[in-house]
This record gives structure tokens, C-alpha cells and sequence, in this order.
């Protein structure tokens, strides 16, 4: 844990006096002590907006998690369902969600609910396929001795499918913590009064570029808490796996 802080500060070192040294505009980049500056002198209206963000990222990490796995689980058990769903979970990956944002605006609105569906839009993918490859993980050898001995599908799932399953379903979690946020922004620029993305455009218009980096800091800020959430959680649900 300390050389990522190590490496942190030696960037913002570098960062810095590298702005000093070619006495670049502040508009063009900021140094972070100005940044810092930039957040305690607004730390209401940026922790009020970074709250709307990770809230709209939070609800749609959940409602998209939720949903692909259970439809991982129904793909697992019916080839036809897969077979039949698939092709349109790829479809819906492949589009860019900024082509598909200002339709949810026009269909749920300018306000969180078209920011969460965004995000949750985002995340669905990753969670579909590492379930459907985490289910189907297990061996056929180990499956048929359990049905030998007279095993129902619920046993075999909670027994022996989702345990294995569930390094996959971890690994998509930990893709979607960064992905949750990036939709909700997403869906702010779109169209929005409010939220880290609404702060950046707004900043960008007034050349307020330390605001701007300001907000952008604390959308990280999101993601990795997220990302260290769910690993820690990781650790305590996955306990037979090795620490890293």
C-alpha cells in the first residue's frame, strides 16, 4: 500500500514544478495545489455533486449486477436462452453509451433515473458473461457424481456452481466499479443540473480548469472507493482463495 502512495506524491511532485518550470496557464493545467485549493474553496457544491454521482453509480452498479447475474444464471442453465439472448447482450455492449444516453433522457427524464439506467447499462455486460463462464466452470465429472448420489439443481448450484463461479463474478464487480461511474457521468453530460459530470461541463465552458480537475479527481475518487470496497468484500465472500 505504500508505494502507490509513494508513486502518487511523486507525480504530483513532478506535476507541480513541472507547471512552474514552463509556466504553463492555469487553463490549460492546473497545478494541484491549486486543485486542492480549488476543493476546499468549493467543498460543498463539489461534495454535494460527487454524492449525486456516486449515488446514480451505486444504484445502477446494483440494478445492473443484480439483473445480469440472474439472467447469467437462466443463460447457464438454457442453451436456448443464451442462444437466443446472447447475440442482443452483445449488441447492447457494443453500442456506445453516449449514442444510447440521450434516448434514456428523452424516455425516463433529466433526472437520476436516466443517469442510473445509464450506468446500469454500462455494467450489465461484464457480470452477463464472467456468471455464465463461472457457472459453467465446473467439471463434468464432479456434476455427475453429484447427481449419482441423488443431488437437486439447487445443491449442485449453491454447492458447487456458485462457489465456483463467484472469483468470476467478483472479477466483473471490480470491472464494473469504474464503469458504473463513467455511465452516470456519461448520462450527466447528456443532460443534468447537477452531478460530477454537470460540474465538468460547466467547467469547461467558463475555462475553469482547476474545478474541473477538481471534479474529475473526485470521480476517481468514486471508482476506486467502490473498487476497494467490493475487494474487500471479496475477501470476506471468497475466503478459500489466496491473498493477494
Amino acid at each position: 500500500m505504500i508505494f502507490p502512495i509513494i508513486f502518487f506524491f511523486a507525480i504530483l511532485l513532478i506535476w507541480e514544478f513541472g507547471v512552474i518550470i514552463t509556466a504553463t496557464p492555469e487553463y490549460i493545467l492546473p497545478r494541484p495545489s491549486r486543485v486542492l485549493e480549488e476543493i476546499i474553496n468549493n467543498f460543498e457544491l463539489l461534495f454535494f455533486n460527487t454524492l449525486v454521482t456516486a449515488f446514480e453509480a451505486s444504484m445502477g452498479f446494483l440494478l445492473a449486477n443484480t439483473l445480469g447475474f440472474l439472467a447469467g444464471v437462466l443463460f447457464a442453465h438454457s442453451s436456448k436462452l443464451e442462444q437466443g439472448f446472447y447475440p442482443y447482450a452483445i449488441a447492447l455492449k457494443t453500442t456506445p453509451i453516449i449514442a444510447i444516453a440521450p434516448l434514456l433522457i428523452l424516455w425516463l427524464g433529466s433526472g437520476i433515473e436516466s443517469k442510473i439506467a445509464s450506468s446500469a447499462i454500462i455494467c450489465f455486460f461484464p457480470i452477463l458473461v464472467n456468471t455464465v463462464n463461472g457457472l459453467k466452470s465446473a467439471d463434468e465429472e464432479t456434476l455427475n457424481l453429484l447427481k449419482s448420489y441423488s443431488a437437486s439443481k439447487w445443491q449442485i448450484f449453491t454447492k458447487i456452481r456458485l462457489p465456483l463461479a463467484a472469483p468470476y463474478i467478483f472479477s466483473a464487480l471490480k470491472i464494473s466499479t469504474g464503469l458504473a461511474v463513467v455511465g452516470a457521468i456519461v448520462g450527466e453530460f447528456v443532460g443534468s443540473n447537477q452531478g460530477i459530470g454537470y460540474l465538468i461541463l460547466v467547467s469547461s465552458y467558463h475555462l475553469e480548469t482547476a474545478k474541473m480537475f477538481a471534479a474529475i479527481f473526485l470521480s476517481a475518487f468514486i471508482g476506486i472507493t467502490f473498487f476497494y470496497l467490493i475487494t474487500w468484500i471479496e475477501k470476506k465472500v471468497v475466503f478459500w482463495l489466496p491473498n493477494e
